[in-house]
């Protein structure tokens, strides 16, 4: 089989995953960031789930004739928002709350972050009076 023979099915496939790649980059996943007047800043986090499917053969007593498809498909769910106001961060579940213990300890992570961090920054200001 010459390139050339292989050639529509190639292009077929390039022509699906640039589409994909179209719908799908960073920034669906980690939303554009959204500025209130208040000065609190809205990041949306989504999941995003893809799949695709190409094929394609040569039909009929002549090589020349091809037939071929692709499909893809794309799911978007909204998982969360970080809130972030006056350097606090938080994190706002879009889906049920957590069930398992390894998605609360996920879901807390953040808080815990910022608790250390406050605690930390009130060490060294007492240790700076003394």
């Amino acid at each position: 089989m010459n390139d050339q023979e292989k050639k529509p099915l190639s292009d077929l496939m390039e022509t699906t995953m640039t589409k994909i790649r179209e719908m799908v980059d960073s920034n669906t996943i980690i939303g554009t960031p959204i500025n209130t007047p208040d000065g609190v800043t809205v990041i949306p986090i989504s999941r995003v789930s893809f799949g695709f499917g190409t094929g394609g053969s040569d039909y009929g007593k002549s090589a020349d004739k091809f037939g071929g498809a692709g499909a893809a498909g794309v799911k978007i769910d909204p998982v969360s928002f970080l809130i972030i106001k006056d350097g606090m961060t938080r994190v706002v579940p879009v889906a049920i709350p957590a069930v398992g213990v390894a998605d609360r300890v996920l879901d807390l992570v953040p808080e815990v972050i910022e608790r250390v961090e406050h605690f930390i920054e009130r060490k060294k200001e007492e240790k700076d009076m003394f």
